[in-house]
């Protein structure tokens, strides 16, 4: 980490299709060596998927997966006189995105469909009807901090 200043962070274009870039983020984060091209495939046929599956907007059910897996809160390790505790924190909106988006694609690509397409549209479907492994990560994460609520006290 830096000790001068702060990382610059990086503009981002908004994605072909739909122009969003909450959408481009995603697709960014699915892309794996660099390949670009078909993360695109995977992720507009996921939407086509969706839009035949639910006749709804496919970007909306994409933002209210993402809404329901975001977490609010989330421990840190402190430590403090020599024993580590986890400290609940609050989730800055930026983490709180990129989170959500991380455990969106790992859930989806933990899952047992045949394609990618069908496994991002399937976990992308349930988060947003508020089930499935990204939502569960999320809940782990709440109980996690509940639990550890007696530290809160630690925060820096």
């Amino acid at each position: 980490m830096s000790r001068r200043h702060r990382a610059e962070k990086r503009v981002i274009n908004p994605d072909p299709k739909f122009g969003d870039l909450v959408v481009s983020k995603f697709m960014n984060n699915l892309m794996i060596d660099g390949k670009k091209s078909t993360a695109e495939k995977i992720v507009y046929g996921a939407f086509d998927q969706i839009e035949s599956k639910t006749k709804q907007d496919p970007i909306a059910v994409f933002h209210e997966a993402l809404e329901n897996v975001s977490p609010a809160v989330e421990v840190r390790s402190r430590r403090v006189g020599g024993a580590t505790y986890q400290i609940p924190v609050e989730v800055r909106a930026t983490r709180k995105q990129a989170l959500a988006i991380r455990w969106l694609i790992a859930a989806a690509r933990g899952r047992n469909e045949t394609t990618m397409v069908a496994r991002l549209s399937g976990e992308l479907l349930d988060a947003a009807s508020n089930r499935g492994s990204a939502v569960k990560k999320r809940e782990d994460t709440h109980r996690m901090a509940e639990a550890n609520r007696a530290f809160s006290h630690y925060r820096w």
